[in-house]
C-alpha cells in the first residue's frame, strides 16, 4: 500500500511505525474472510482492510481536517483485537500495532463522551488492581439482583475455593507466575491447581507478590503511558528472580501472556528498560508451552472427561500456540470434542464485553453453540476473560483446563 507521509510526519516515532505496517499491506482482503464482525455486520469499515483504509487516511490527514468522525472511531471500537487477522494475512501485516497507533490518534482529535470517559476510567480503576476488584466483586455478588446484566455475567455467584498451594522452594526448578489482576477473584484456584500440577513435575512455582495488573488493560484503553508503567513496574518486580536464574515467567491467562511477550518491542526506545523487557519477554510462557514440552508421565489422570476447548485468541492468533493446549490434554487421555470455525473471537476481548455489549452477545452465543455441538461435559479455555464471558450465559460450565487436568489428579 503507497503512503503519503511528509517527512515531517515520518519524524514521528508512531507515523513511522505506522508507514512501515501500512506499507506491508497489498488490500487482498483475505483478512475480512475471517474477521469476526465483519462476518456479523457486512461492513468493509468494520473488516481489518476497511480499518486500514481509515487508519491510513486519519494519519495522513493534517489536525484540522474535519473528514475525521466519531464514526472513524466507531469502526475503530468495533474491532475486537482478536488478531486472527494477522493469522490469515499472506502478507504479514501487524494490524494490532496500526490499531494501537490509530485509536490514540482519533481519541486525541475527536476526544470521548463524558459516558465514555466514565466507563473507561471505571474500567481500568476497578480492574487492574487486585484487592480493589476483589472488593468490588464481593459488593457485586451481594447486590447481583441490581448490577447490570453486561457485568452480571461476569460474575460467578461464588468463585471455587483455590485449595491448598504446594510452597515449591524444595525443587531445582523454579518459575514465576503472573498472579494476574481479575484472575484471583474469579477464579483464584486456577494458578492454586498451576502449582499443584507443577509440583508434581519437580517446578517450584512462586509469585512475585509485587507484580500486578500486566498493563493491557490500561494500554488497550488508551492510557498507554499507563500501561507502559505498570510493565516497568512488574519487571522491577521480576527482577531479582531472573537474576537468580528463575527457567520462565509462566502465564495461565493466554491475554496476560500474550502482552508481556511483547514488553520487549513496546519498551523498546526505554534506554532504562529495553534490555530488561527483552529478557522477561524472552522467558514469558504460555502454561501450555510449558507442559508440552514435559514428560506427562509423572501426571497419572486417574478420571478422563469428554470436553471442548475454547482456544482464545490470544493464545492461538497472538502467541500461534493454537493446539497446544488441545496436545497436552490428548496425551493425558481427555477427550475433545470438534469444535466448528474454532478459529473465531468469543467476543470477550479484554474489555470489548463491556464497552460493545450487543456484538459480544452474538459473538459468544455463536460460539456456545459451536462449542456444545459436541455434547461436550463441560468447556474449557485458556484466559479469565473468555471463561468468565463464555460462563456467564448460563449455558455448559466454563473452566480453565489446568483446573480440569488438576481434579483428574486427585478426583476425590
Amino acid at each position: 500500500m503507497q503512503t503519503q507521509f511528509t517527512d515531517a510526519d515520518l519524524a514521528k516515532p508512531h507515523i513511522r511505525e505506522a508507514d512501515r505496517v501500512l506499507r506491508t499491506c497489498v488490500h487482498c482482503g483475505f483478512c475480512n474472510a475471517t474477521c469476526p464482525t465483519y462476518q456479523l455486520l457486512g461492513d468493509e469499515r468494520d473488516g481489518p482492510r476497511g480499518r486500514i483504509y481509515l487508519m491510513k487516511e486519519l494519519l495522513e490527514s493534517p489536525d484540522d481536517d474535519d473528514q475525521v468522525t466519531r464514526e472513524t472511531q466507531l469502526h475503530l471500537d468495533r474491532c475486537l483485537t482478536c488478531r486472527n487477522c494477522e493469522t490469515t494475512c499472506p502478507s504479514g501485516v501487524e494490524y494490532h500495532k496500526l490499531l494501537d497507533i490509530g485509536r490514540a490518534e482519533v481519541d486525541r482529535r475527536v476526544g470521548r463522551t463524558p459516558r465514555e470517559r466514565i466507563l473507561h476510567l471505571g474500567l481500568r480503576k476497578a480492574l487492574v488492581d487486585p484487592q480493589r476488584f476483589k472488593a468490588l466483586l464481593s459488593l457485586g455478588q451481594t447486590f447481583r439482583p441490581l448490577v447490570p446484566g453486561a457485568l452480571r455475567d461476569k460474575m460467578p455467584a461464588r468463585p471455587m475455593d483455590a485449595g491448598k498451594r504446594p510452597d515449591g522452594k524444595q525443587h531445582a526448578r523454579q518459575m514465576l507466575i503472573l498472579e494476574g489482576c481479575v484472575q484471583p477473584g474469579l477464579s483464584p484456584n486456577t494458578n492454586a491447581a498451576t502449582a499443584r500440577v507443577l509440583d508434581r513435575l519437580g517446578i517450584g512455582l512462586t509469585p512475585a507478590p509485587e507484580a500486578g495488573c500486566c498493563g493491557a488493560i490500561d494500554y488497550h484503553l488508551n492510557a498507554q503511558d499507563a500501561g507502559r508503567a505498570r510493565m516497568r513496574a512488574n519487571i522491577d518486580a521480576w527482577w531479582p528472580a531472573i537474576e537468580n536464574g528463575v527457567e520462565a515467567i509462566v502465564q495461565t491467562a493466554s491475554g496476560c501472556g500474550a502482552f508481556v511477550k511483547e514488553y520487549a518491542d513496546m519498551l523498546a526506545d526505554d534506554p532504562a528498560y529495553a534490555e530488561k523487557a527483552e529478557r522477561v519477554s524472552a522467558l514469558a510462557r504460555d502454561l501450555s508451552e510449558i507442559l508440552r514440552d514435559e514428560d506427562l508421565d509423572a501426571l497419572d489422570v486417574k478420571e478422563s472427561r469428554r470436553l471442548a476447548f475454547h482456544c482464545p485468541c490470544t493464545l492461538q492468533h497472538a502467541q500461534r500456540l493454537g493446539g497446544a493446549v488441545e496436545g497436552v490434554l490428548t496425551r493425558l487421555g481427555f477427550e475433545l470434542t470438534p469444535v466448528q470455525d474454532a478459529h473465531l473471537c468469543c467476543g470477550s476481548a479484554g474489555t470489548y464485553s463491556v464497552t460493545q455489549p450487543e456484538l459480544a452477545r452474538q459473538l459468544r452465543d455463536n460460539k456456545l453453540d459451536n462449542l456444545e455441538a459436541g455434547n461436550p461435559e463441560l468447556i474449557v479455555t485458556a484466559n479469565i476473560g473468555c471463561q468468565t464471558h463464555l460462563d456467564g450465559a448460563g449455558r455448559t460450565s466454563v473452566r480453565h483446563w489446568i483446573e480440569i487436568v488438576d481434579e483428574a489428579l486427585n478426583p476425590a
